[in-house]
């Protein structure tokens, strides 16, 4: 049985290789990121103007793209985490993009209701 991510690309002529390329250009570090990152990382053991500074910093990219192990298990329809999930999903809407076609949804990738629940912490109770 072929997962819900495995058909779309099937369906749409994309390529694996090409879906792992456009992933590790998007998530690649950029000189800017890495400013970011540094000027957080410097903020942290500060006070006042250092700290502030860090707080207004930014987001970066995650620097993880997605690998073939990751697609393997989609593939095979084992869990996989959430941010995975988008990294995924930021690639396709790129490829599909490039075609001049609509973005697409994490629903129309992803079976949601067959992935397990959050792990919390677990309540014991005493008595």
């Amino acid at each position: 049985m072929a997962s819900k991510l495995q058909t779309f690309l099937t369906d749409n002529k994309i390529d694996t290789r090409r879906l792992l390329a456009v992933s590790r250009n998007l998530e690649a570090l950029r000189p800017a990121d890495r400013a970011i990152r540094l000027v957080k990382k410097q903020g942290k053991g500060a006070e006042g103007e250092a700290k502030e500074k860090a707080k207004n910093a930014g987001k970066t990219r995650s620097g993880r793209p997605i690998n073939p192990s990751a697609l393997g298990k989609i593939f095979a329809g084992k869990p996989v985490a959430g941010p995975t999930r988008t990294r995924v999903l930021r690639a396709v809407n790129a490829i599909l993009e490039t075609r001049k076609k609509d973005k697409v949804e994490l629903s129309a990738l992803f079976d949601l209701a067959n992935e397990p629940a959050k792990k919390g912490k677990k309540v014991v109770k005493k008595g």
